[in-house]
C-alpha cells in the first residue's frame, strides 16, 4: 500500500467527483459512533497527534508551508480548520460544508524541493491520507481518553469513516475498505513519516517549552512554567505514535509510559461521571448544535 502511495501521490492530479454523486451520499446521523465520540472535548487530548501525523508526510506537510499562515499564525490556522470539518459531521446541510472543505483545497499545489516532483491537495492519496488522521482520531482518543471500543465498534467506526469521506467529493481509488485494511495503511503511512519544517515548528514547544507572555519576566515565567511544561511533555507526547516523536526528537522513556497509563486509566474511570454533564459542556458547539437540532440526548446512547 506504500508503493501504491508514492506513485500515486506523484501524480499530482486532483481527482473530485461531481456534486451529484456526492449529493446520493447519506450523511452520518446521531445513530453513529462518528457522531457520538468525534465532537467529545475529550477529543481534544489528541490535538497533537491529529495535527502532527497529517504533516509528517512530505506532500501534506509542504502544502501547508506554501500555502497556510502556520508559521505566522499557529493557533488561528487551527481555528478555521476545526469548523468546516466538524460541520461536515454534524451540521445540517453537511454535502455543503463537504464541497467547502473540497474546494478549499483546489488551488492548494505545489513543487517539493528535495525531489522536484509536484504535490496537491486533491490529489485522492494525499487527501485521504489528512482524512485518515482525523479517522485515526475518533478511534485513539475514544480508546484511549473515553472508553475502551471493542473490535466491532472500530470497524463501525471506519465504516462510518468512509460515509464521511464521501461528503468531501474527492476520488476514493485507494480507501481501505475494513478497519483491518485501515491498520494495515496507518503503520505503512508511520513508516513514511520525515522531520519537515512544518512539524518540526509545530512540536517546538514540547521541545523548548511554552513561550511565555510578554508581560510576565522570563525567570518567572521559567518557574510558573515548569509543572505546565512537565504536564505537557507527558500527556501531549504521550498520544503521539513512536515514529512521530522519532522524527520530531521527542524523548520518551518508560517512567514517562507509566505516568501517562496512569492518566488515561483515570480518565476512563471517570467517563460514567463525565458521561453526565450538560451536553454543551461535554461536546463542542458544532456537536452541541447537531444533537439539539436532531433531539439526541448522547449521554443515553454508545455508552459501552
Amino acid at each position: 500500500m506504500t508503493a501504491t502511495f508514492d506513485e500515486s501521490v506523484r501524480e499530482a492530479e486532483p481527482m473530485p467527483v461531481a456534486d451529484e454523486d456526492v449529493e446520493r451520499v447519506h450523511p452520518l446521523g446521531p445513530d453513529s459512533l462518528v457522531w457520538k465520540f468525534y465532537g467529545d472535548n475529550r477529543g481534544l487530548f489528541g490535538f497533537q497527534r491529529v495535527a502532527g501525523t497529517e504533516n509528517c508526510i512530505e506532500q501534506l506537510a509542504k502544502g501547508v508551508e506554501d500555502h497556510s499562515v502556520i508559521f505566522s499564525d499557529f493557533a488561528g490556522r487551527a481555528r478555521r480548520t476545526v469548523p468546516p470539518i466538524m460541520n461536515t459531521v454534524y451540521s445540517a446541510d453537511p454535502h455543503a460544508w463537504g464541497r467547502r472543505v473540497r474546494d478549499f483545497h483546489k488551488p492548494i499545489k505545489g513543487t517539493i524541493e528535495s525531489d522536484g516532483s509536484r504535490y496537491h491537495a486533491l490529489n485522492p492519496e494525499l487527501f485521504y491520507w489528512a482524512h485518515a488522521t482525523f479517522v485515526d482520531q475518533v478511534l485513539y482518543t475514544t480508546d484511549t481518553f473515553i472508553r475502551r471500543l471493542s473490535e466491532s465498534e472500530k470497524e463501525q467506526i471506519f465504516q462510518e469513516s468512509k460515509n464521511w469521506y464521501a461528503m468531501y467529493g474527492v476520488s476514493n481509488r485507494n480507501e481501505p475498505q475494513t478497519y483491518a485494511e485501515f491498520r494495515e495503511y496507518w503503520e505503512s503511512m508511520l513508516d513514511r513519516f520525515v522531520p519537515t519544517k512544518t512539524i518540526v515548528y509545530a512540536t517546538g514547544y514540547l521541545r523548548k517549552g511554552v513561550p511565555g507572555p510578554k508581560e510576565i519576566p522570563a525567570p518567572v515565567w521559567k518557574v510558573l512554567s515548569t509543572p505546565l511544561n512537565a504536564a505537557l511533555r507527558t500527556v501531549v507526547v504521550g498520544t503521539l505514535p513512536p515514529q512521530m516523536r522519532d522524527v520530531c526528537e521527542l524523548d520518551w522513556t518508560p517512567k514517562q509510559q507509566k505516568r501517562f497509563d496512569r492518566f488515561t486509566a483515570i480518565m476512563r474511570g471517570l467517563n460514567p461521571v463525565i458521561n453526565r454533564l450538560p451536553v454543551r459542556w461535554l461536546y463542542t458547539k458544532y456537536a452541541a448544535q447537531g444533537w439539539e437540532r436532531t433531539g439526541v440526548d448522547p449521554r443515553r446512547i454508545h455508552n459501552g
